[in-house]
């Protein structure tokens, strides 16, 4: 990660430092390197600051950097170093879409300007990105968190009001119910600039955790011989997500804990301290309190994390989403793989619906484009356990029937109970029975 609001590339040292030193006195924080090739790989669509590059360098040179960049992220803005011979060159990269171009020698004042005003054309354009972006997150709310039951309504409703609270969040769920789509999801509306950073806690060896999450300096351990910067860090004015939480080991936990309190990291290897600003979503498929009482995770951990909850519902009790959700998946399919989706027969429906999805939705998904690609395996040819019963086959569709009519007739009892043409007092007793929540609007 750039943490840096200028990466300047110049092979001679003496402009370089100059360079530095400039920028140092107007308090814009910028690194040098002496060729592209040493600049760190890292995402430049997400680095918030500019480039300022020599034309002529040794290995790649400044333009062939400047198309690279370009094709990652049109937006950012690119100053080039010219000398007197040069000046034809950086005009037609100018014409490229090269934001300025500085010749040799020029004013240390001359050269801040430029890259001040380069700063602030970033800025705005990240601002702006950072708005579509959360506009479109939320006209896509009902493409992303799919199904119309109570349950996803209410989901979708407290994701809304959540997203740009800064309070840490915890998603409970089985596996396959979309916990780091929901954690994507609130990151994507919480308006933060920062990353959104996914750790599984589940897929690291212990010996690599704390590199990994609080990052290390050259020569912490045997083998580290480049600096590097941890998930922590790296989400810096953005989102955390933990997945599997349940898995990190104990001697972490009482090192995040401490970070959640404080705000605050220390790399490996170092003793500076380093503020930190981001929020975290963890995830869980367990019980953390069970976990606790059996002495496997932290207490103060799990209270710590569990500020705010969100329970995601399994499949199988929301099954009146499954006709909707299969079809989406169907069509995303159709449209990675180019091609025709097949019509979705009634049969087809009855058999998804009588299936007791064990993977949640991520087995939905699966069986979807296996339906695609007409592959003959599906729900009814595992175990007859996997099947539900007629009665509860039966009870959902009832359920799903008088929740959408709810819906239609906007929460209205008597209204719901003539269009289904029953008595109110049975539909009062179905609507206990099944638990339904009624909203009028």
């Amino acid at each position: 990660m750039l943490d840096h609001d200028v990466v300047v590339i110049e092979d001679d040292e003496d402009v370089r430092l100059g360079c530095l030193q400039a920028l140092a006195l107007h308090n814009i924080k910028a690194i040098g390197y002496e060729a592209v090739e040493d600049v760190p790989k890292a995402p430049m669509c997400d680095f918030a600051g500019i480039v300022v590059s020599d034309i002529n360098l040794p290995g790649i040179d400044g333009l062939s950097y400047f198309a690279q960049l370009k094709e990652k992220d049109p937006d950012l803005p690119v100053i080039v170093i010219t000398g007197h011979g040069d000046i034809a060159t950086a005009v037609q990269a100018m014409r490229d879409g090269v934001y300025d171009f500085i010749e040799k020698p020029f004013a240390s004042q001359h050269f801040a300007s430029v890259v001040q005003r380069a700063l602030e054309k970033r800025k705005l354009a990240m601002e702006i990105r950072r708005l579509r972006r959360q506009l479109a997150a939320i006209g896509d709310i009902d493409s992303r968190i799919v199904g119309t039951s109570q349950a996803v309504v209410e989901l979708r409703e407290l994701v809304q009001e959540l997203a740009p609270v800064p309070t840490d969040v915890m998603i409970l769920g089985e596996t396959g119910t979309g916990k780091e789509l929901i954690a994507r999801y609130l990151h994507d509306l919480s308006g933060r600039k920062g990353p959104f950073v996914a750790l599984n806690c589940g897929g690291l060896p212990e010996t690599l955790f704390e590199s990994e999450i609080f990052g290390h300096e050259v020569g912490a351990f045997s083998g580290a011989t480049k600096q590097r910067i941890g998930k922590i860090e790296y989400a810096n004015g953005g989102t955390l997500f933990l997945d599997e939480i349940e898995s990190m080991p104990m001697s972490m936990q009482v090192k995040l804990l401490r970070v959640l309190q404080e705000r605050v990291i220390e790399r490996l290897g170092s003793n500076k301290v380093i503020p930190v600003d981001f929020r975290v979503i963890a995830a869980t498929k367990a019980d953390l309190l069970q976990l606790a009482d059996e002495g496997k995770f932290r207490s103060d951990l799990h209270f710590r994390l569990n500020i705010v909850t969100l329970e995601l519902p399994p499949l199988r009790n929301r099954r009146e989403d499954i006709p909707l959700l299969f079809d989406y998946f169907v069509n995303q399919a159709a449209l990675r793989l180019n091609r025709e989706p097949p019509p979705i027969k009634e049969q087809v429906i009855c058999e998804l619906m009588a299936h007791n999805w064990p993977g949640n939705v991520r087995e939905l998904r699966n069986q979807a484009e296996r339906f695609l690609l007409g592959l003959k395996s599906g729900p009814g040819a595992e175990a007859e356990s996997d099947q539900i019963s007629l009665t509860a086959a039966v009870e959902s569709f009832e359920r799903s029937l008088i929740q959408e009519e709810l819906k239609r007739n906007k929460g209205n009892i008597s209204r719901t109970a003539e269009a289904m043409m029953i008595a109110k007092t049975t539909l009062f007793d179905k609507i206990r029975k099944y638990d339904i929540r009624i909203r009028e609007t």
